[in-house]
C-alpha cells in the first residue's frame, strides 16, 4: 500500500513539476523569441535563453515520468491504452525536444550574427525564422495535439477504473477534445498560437492536470479498486 502511494505521490509532483517548468521555459525564451530583434536580444540573454531550454528539459523529463509512474497501475485495467499512452507522451516529448533544438540552434545563429557584425542581414534573417517556424510547430503538435491524445487515453483508463473520482477523468476528456480542437484550429490557420480562443480551451485540460496532480499527492490511488482487480479482471 504504501508503495502505491508513494508512486501516485510522484506521479501528482512530476505533473506539478511538468507544468511548472513549462510556463517558466516560455518566459525564459520570451527575449529570442519575441520581438523584431531576436537576433541582437537571444545573444544579450544567452543564459537566459538557456535556462529557457534547461527548464523545457525538465518538462520532458517530467512528462515521460508521468507516464512512466503510472503505467503500471493504468495497464491492470487496459494494458493496450497504457501502453499506447507511454508512446505517444514519449513522441510528445521527442517533438518537444526538436523544439529545444530549434530554439538553441537559433540561439547560436544570434550568436554568429552579433560575431558577424550583423553582416548579410537578410540571410541571417531567413534562418531566423525557419528556426522560429520549428519551435512554434512543435510547440503545437507536442504540448496541444499529443497532449490531446495522451490526456484522452489515461483519463478513459482512470474513468473506467475507479482509481480516482469520476469527475477528474471526466474534466480529463473534456479538456484533451477542447485542446485538440485547439490544436487542429492553429493548424489550419483559424485562431493565432497563441490567443484568448486558445488559452481558453486549453484551460480544462491545465486545470484537469493541476486537479489530478493535487489528489494524488493528498489522497493517491483508490485502494477498494486497486483490491478489487486483483479478483477479477474489469471490462473495459
Amino acid at each position: 500500500m504504501k508503495q502505491n502511494q508513494l508512486a501516485a505521490k510522484t506521479a501528482g509532483i512530476l505533473f506539478i513539476l511538468a507544468a511548472v517548468s513549462a510556463i517558466a521555459g516560455l518566459i525564459l525564451y520570451d527575449p529570442i523569441l519575441n520581438g523584431p530583434d531576436y537576433l541582437i536580444e537571444g545573444a544579450a540573454h544567452a543564459n537566459q535563453v538557456v535556462g529557457g531550454a534547461l527548464m523545457e528539459l525538465v518538462l520532458v523529463a517530467s512528462a515521460v515520468g508521468t507516464s512512466i509512474t503510472m503505467f503500471p497501475y493504468l495497464k491492470k485495467y487496459n494494458e493496450t491504452l497504457a501502453l499506447g499512452h507511454v508512446c505517444f507522451r514519449l513522441l510528445e516529448a521527442v517533438i518537444i525536444t526538436i523544439g529545444i533544438i530549434s530554439v538553441l540552434s537559433l540561439l547560436s545563429l544570434s550568436r554568429e550574427f552579433i560575431a558577424s557584425g550583423a553582416a548579410d542581414p537578410a540571410s541571417f534573417q531567413a534562418l531566423g525564422l525557419l528556426l522560429k517556424a520549428v519551435h512554434e510547430w512543435t510547440f503545437m503538435l507536442g504540448p496541444n495535439f499529443m497532449l490531446g491524445i495522451n490526456t484522452m487515453m489515461y483519463s478513459y483508463i482512470f474513468y473506467k477504473s475507479g482509481l480516482i473520482p469520476k469527475f477528474i477523468p471526466i474534466l480529463g476528456m473534456t479538456g484533451a477534445v477542447l485542446i485538440f480542437i485547439a490544436a487542429l484550429l492553429e493548424m489550419f490557420g483559424v485562431i493565432p498560437q497563441i490567443s484568448i480562443w486558445g488559452v481558453i480551451l486549453a484551460l480544462p485540460v491545465a486545470a484537469n492536470e493541476m486537479i489530478l496532480a493535487v489528489w494524488l499527492i493528498l489522497r493517491g490511488f483508490n485502494v477498494s479498486a486497486l483490491h478489487y482487480n486483483r479478483q477479477r479482471e474489469l471490462p473495459v
